[in-house]
């Protein structure tokens, strides 16, 4: 994961020494393998499904072109109607399809989970978001150059905080990580700039927002983001792993890794994800991920004051896309239609990648591959969400790129 956990979510590390189940003849089951079928019967297709079948056509070209063992899709058309997508093979040693809509790691959209929370608490009264860290957890985050005493709630969650990223410095081993101990990680390295001077994406700074999230609740994290966030949107399919759950609960595509391009599949579906944590622990499905967008930005997650706060932006780098914008842990990222963004994270994880969002009309697409792209299949991803929302956008909505910064 080391790039977004996203990072990409660390495409080379913390994966050599757990079971290395290399799967032979990948590219002979993959390519040729494709389904396609809506989630719902003909006659309720949503006005967004894909009639002239370029987007069924571009999941098929990630698998054939791209070499994606998998890849699923799942449109929304703000009304409750869905229509979901799937191509490839969802386990590469037996040739099974893809399942629609199966569960899939969503790595850093996680980062919206939390910051949700923490919002919540905001609107509360129990958390300020100009407030320093030290104001919650004393003495807890201090090292060369960094001073929870100087860097703000706001800060953490706009990756402005100058933390340095503790996934740039975890070790091959595949086990279970504690957030303290993550954090230690990074605490042992100077600070990339001085608090509030500067943007980099750190999953540190979720770190401490998960543990702050903690402090304040008394609650774990899990139990928070399940009650204010999950339930609440009435996501079905989406849940934070309990310690030492390694096992996908329901339906799902297995995930796969490989060092380099060309190099043998190895199934990674299993591998301990607690190295991510508050930063990108969940798993979810593209409808999930859809309707929790939706949620959020139809104003009944967060209240409206919380939601502007998370929806004013400054301009973000890698590993977003050219022109995106960061909020607290919101991002927008400009549509190549009528000067339109569209708003969520995506997310990096070992063995799954996840792009996509909802537009201010109420649309949304997710797709997801299962194996961590490069940056070429990255795009056509990009490319992908953005046809699909430019295909169902009207003229004069959604142009509010959130208030700078």
């Amino acid at each position: 994961m080391r790039d977004q956990t996203e990072e990409r979510f660390r495409p080379s590390g913390r994966r050599r020494r757990l079971r290395r189940k290399v799967v032979p003849g990948a590219a002979a089951v993959v390519v040729g393998v494709f389904l396609a079928a809506a989630a719902v019967p003909p006659a309720a297709a949503a006005p967004t499904a894909d009639r002239d079948g370029s987007l069924q056509q571009a999941l098929n070209a990630l698998v054939r072109s791209d070499g994606m063992p998998a890849a699923l899709a799942s449109v929304s058309d703000g009304k409750g109607r869905t229509r979901t997508y799937a191509a490839g093979v969802g386990d590469i040693a037996t040739g099974s399809v893809a399942p629609r809509d199966g569960q899939v790691r969503i790595g850093s959209n996680t980062k919206t989970f939390t910051a949700v929370v923490v919002l919540q608490l905001v609107a509360e009264g129990k958390v300020k978001l100009d407030d320093h860290v030290d104001a919650y957890l004393p003495g807890l985050v201090h090292g060369d150059g960094i001073d929870g005493g100087r860097i703000t709630v706001r800060q953490l969650l706009q990756h402005t905080s100058g933390l340095p990223n503790y996934v740039d410095y975890l070790s091959d081993d595949i086990r279970h990580y504690e957030p303290r101990e993550l954090l230690d990680l990074a605490l042992r390295h100077k600070a990339d700039f001085e608090p509030g001077e500067g943007w980099k994406y750190s999953n540190t700074n979720y770190l401490v927002a998960g543990l702050l999230v903690q402090e304040v609740t008394g609650r774990p994290l899990a139990v928070e983001i399940d009650q204010r966030v999950i339930r609440r949107a009435g996501l079905r399919h989406t849940y934070f792993p309990a310690p030492g759950e390694l096992l996908i609960r329901e339906r799902h595509p297995k995930g796969y890794h490989r060092d380099s391009a060309g190099a043998p599949f190895v199934d990674a579906t299993e591998w301990d994800p607690s190295w991510a944590w508050a930063a990108g622990q969940l798993v979810s499905t593209n409808s999930d991920l859809n309707r929790f967008y939706s949620e959020l930005l139809g104003g009944r997650l967060v209240a409206k004051p919380q939601l502007e706060q998370m929806r004013t932006t400054i301009r973000a780098g890698h590993p977003f896309a050219d022109g995106a914008r960061y909020g607290l842990g919101l991002v927008s990222t400009p549509l190549s239609c009528n000067d339109e963004v569209y708003w969520g994270h995506g997310g990096s994880m070992t063995g799954y990648e996840t792009r996509g969002g909802v537009t201010e009309d109420g649309h949304a697409v997710h797709v997801a591959v299962t194996t961590q792209p490069g940056k070429a299949t990255q795009k056509h991803m990009e490319e992908l969400v953005n046809e699909a929302l430019c295909s169902t956008a009207r003229p004069g909505n959604g142009k509010d790129n959130g208030p700078s910064q």
